[in-house]
C-alpha cells in the first residue's frame, strides 16, 4: 500500500512541478531532491542499518515520509506551496526514504529461507511494480477531477498503514537487530564502502549498474517533459507511460520470481541493461504515443530484471554483517544516480531537446554494456557461488 502512495505522490509532484514551471530542468531538480540525498545518506544509513532494530528503523522513516506527504499536500491545498518549498520538502522525504530502504531490505533473510530468496527479491520487486502500475492508474483520475493535493494525502494515508502494520511481521531475532557497535558509526559506514569496493563480484557489480543507471534512468524520472514536448499530450497520458513501465516491470518479475535460482543472473543483470538502452532509444526517438507504451513496457521490463539481479546477488554475495550497508549501496544507486541522469538529462534538454541528449546516452551505455559482457564470467564467479555471502567472501 505504501508504494501504491509513493507512486501517487510521484506523478503527482512531478506534474505539479511542471505545473509550477514548465520546465524540463526544474522537474529534474524536482527528482534530483527527491533521490540525490542518498549520495550522503545511504552510507551511513546502511552502517546504521546493521547496528539497530531494523524494524524500529523502518518504522520511524516511513513515519517522516508519512507527515512529509501530509504536510505537501496541505501547501497545495491552500495554495501556499512554490518550487522552492517542494525542493526543501522532496529532499527530507528523499532522506527518509534512503533509510527506510537499508533497514527495509536486511530484514528480508530473516522472513525466509536462503534457498527462497532469489524469489522473495523478485516478489518484493513485483509488489513495488505492481504498485507503479496502481498508483498512476489512481493518480489520474485524482489530479484531473480533483487536482494533486489529494494524489498526494493519499500517500499520506498510505504511509500511515505501512507504518502501523510493520511490527506484525515475523522476523527472526538475527535479521531484525544488526550486530554491536563495534567501532565509531563513520568508521563503520567507510568498512562497509570499502568492503562492497574491494569484493571482486559486488564491487564490479554495483559499479556496472551505478553508470548504467546515470545514463538510461534519468528518461523515467522527467517523464512529463516528454510527455508535453514529445508525444504532445497530458496528465492522462504521463500516467498511462508510467503505468506501462510498471506492467512490463511486472511481468519481468513474474518470470524472475518463477526463475528462483542463483545461476546466470549476473547475465541477466548485464543484459538486461542492454535491453534497457535499446528500449530507451525507441522511446526517444519515436512521435508516436503508441509505440512509446510499448517501449516503456520493454524500459520497465529490462529495468526490473537488471534490478532484481543485481539486488539478488547483493543479498547472496554479501557477509551478513555487512548485508545492511551492502544494500544502502545499492540504495545509492538506485536512488542517486537516475537522480544525476534526470539532472544532466533536463539541464541538457533546455539547450538541446529531449531527444539527442537521451539517445547520446543510449550510445554511451552500450559501451558499458561491452565492458560488462567482457568481465561477465569473473564477476558471476565471484557472486553465484553457494554459501558465499555466509562464508563472507
Amino acid at each position: 500500500m505504501a508504494w501504491t502512495g509513493l507512486w501517487m505522490h510521484r506523478i503527482a509532484v512531478s506534474w505539479l512541478a511542471w505545473e509550477l514551471t514548465g520546465s524540463a530542468f526544474w522537474v529534474g531538480v524536482v527528482a534530483f531532491c527527491d533521490l540525490a540525498p542518498a549520495v550522503l545518506v545511504s552510507p551511513l544509513a546502511g552502517a546504521v542499518a546493521d547496528r539497530a532494530d531494523r524494524v524500529r528503523m523502518t518504522m520511524i522513516s516511513q513515519t517522516v515520509i508519512g507527515l512529509n506527504a501530509a504536510l505537501n499536500a496541505t501547501l497545495v491545498a491552500t495554495g501556499l506551496m512554490s518550487i522552492g518549498t517542494l525542493l526543501v520538502l522532496e529532499t527530507v522525504s528523499g532522506t527518509a526514504a534512503s533509510f527506510a530502504q537499508p533497514a527495509r531490505q536486511s530484514l528480508m533473510p530473516g522472513l525466509v529461507p536462503r534457498a527462497d530468496l532469489p524469489a522473495a527479491v523478485a516478489l518484493n520487486s513485483l509488489t513495488f511494480n505492481v504498485a507503479r502500475f496502481v498508483g498512476p492508474a489512481l493518480a489520474a483520475p485524482i489530479i484531473a477531477i480533483a487536482g494533486v493535493w489529494p494524489a498526494i494525502a493519499c500517500n499520506a494515508l498510505a504511509y500511515l498503514v505501512a507504518t502501523t502494520t510493520t511490527p506484525m511481521l515475523k522476523i527472526t531475532a538475527e535479521a531484525r537487530r544488526g550486530h554491536p557497535a563495534t567501532g565509531s558509526l563513520f568508521g563503520e559506514m567507510i568498512e562497509g564502502l570499502t568492503y562492497a569496493a574491494r569484493h571482486p563480484g559486488l564491487g564490479p557489480i554495483l559499479g556496472f549498474a551505478a553508470v548504467s543507471a546515470i545514463l538510461l534512468r534519468g528518461v523515467q524520472e522527467i517523464l512529463p517533459p516528454f510527455v508535453e514536448r514529445i508525444f504532445g499530450r497530458g496528465a492522462e497520458s504521463l500516467a498511462l507511460l508510467t503505468a506501462s513501465f510498471g506492467v512490463g516491470a511486472l511481468i519481468a518479475g513474474l518470470a524472475i520470481a518463477a526463475r528462483g535460482r542463483i545461476a546466470g543472473t549476473t547475465r541477466l543483470a548485464v543484459y538486461g541493461v542492454l535491453m534497457l538502452a535499446l528500449a530507451t532509444a525507441g522511446f526517444a526517438a519515436t512521435g508516436w504515443f503508441a509505440f512509446g507504451i510499448a517501449c516503456a513496457a520493454l524500459m520497465g521490463a529490462a529495468g526490473s530484471v537488471h534490478g532484481i539481479s543485481v539486488q539478488t546477488l547483493a543479498q547472496n554475495a554479501s557477509d551478513p554483517s555487512m548485508r545492511g550497508r551492502v544494500l544502502s549501496t545499492w540504495g545509492l544507486i538506485t536512488r542517486a544516480c537516475p537522480a544525476l541522469g534526470a539532472l544532466m538529462l533536463g539541464a541538457s534538454g533546455e539547450f538541446f531537446g529531449l531527444r539527442w541528449p537521451t539517445l547520446i546516452a543510449v550510445a554511451l551505455s552500450l559501451l558499458v554494456v561491452v565492458w560488462g559482457v567482457m568481465r561477465l564470467g569473473r564477476i558471476a564467479e565471484a557472486l553465484e557461488g553457494p554459501g558465499i555471502g555466509a562464508s563472507g567472501r
